[in-house]
């Protein structure tokens, strides 16, 4: 996987405190993101640090050998695994995730769910991790998401997401990387192809709908 091979030989370097992944699906940002939370000492199926999804379940291969270099504010945090704060979020085992953790009463849906997470425990400096978010919100929720995103990292916290949603990647000053068979490679918002696709799409629908439909 081209993703992959990058990151072993060259590493990722975080320039942002929100970093988008962004690609086709099959393109590997799923398996990045995995592998980087477990990498922090989160488990890959979704939880926190202090809880571990399958706790007998070894790492990936990838996720063996995956090392963070923090700045001087996260050195004291890397250097004390009790010290280390974060939660990767994943849209298949997010409910169960944060049920676990206390945060998603059954009384509400999915989406309510998530959202009452970043509310209530995502709060402190850390690493978040997310998997497509989007996914369970809605139009607006994805709006109220940014917001949070935004006041996370206002508190210290450093999120990386994978997603296709052109909303969350217009995140300002978040840094984007676009993942496919040329490997990682940092674009614009106004450069990636899923908003030039959204953009097109929503300008004449028919366009696109007359190559699937009959």
């Amino acid at each position: 996987m081209p993703c992959v091979r990058g990151l072993l030989a060259d590493g990722l370097r975080f320039r942002a405190p929100v970093t988008f992944l962004v690609g086709e699906n099959g393109s590997g940002k799923s398996t990045l993101v995995e592998a980087l939370a477990e990498g922090f000492g989160l488990d890959p199926y979704g939880g926190s640090h202090d809880w571990r999804y399958a706790s007998h379940r070894p790492k990936s291969a990838l996720g063996e050998r995956i090392r963070f270099d923090a700045a001087p504010r996260g050195r004291r945090m890397l250097g004390s695994w009790s010290a280390r704060k974060g939660f990767f979020l994943r849209a298949e085992t997010a409910l169960d995730a944060l049920d676990r953790e206390g945060f998603a009463p059954h009384s509400v849906s999915h989406g309510e769910g998530f959202l009452a997470a970043f509310r209530g425990k995502f709060l402190q400096p850390g690493l978040y991790v997310m998997d497509e978010p989007e996914a369970a919100l809605s139009f607006a929720s994805c709006l109220e998401l940014i917001g949070h995103l935004d006041e996370l990292v206002k508190n210290g916290g450093q999120v990386i997401c994978a997603t296709h949603s052109p909303l969350l990647t217009a995140l300002p000053g978040a840094d984007i990387v676009e993942v496919g068979e040329h490997g990682m490679r940092r674009v614009a918002w106004s450069e990636l192809a899923l908003v030039d696709h959204w953009r097109r799409y929503l300008a004449d629908p028919r366009s696109y709908l007359r190559h699937v439909l009959g």
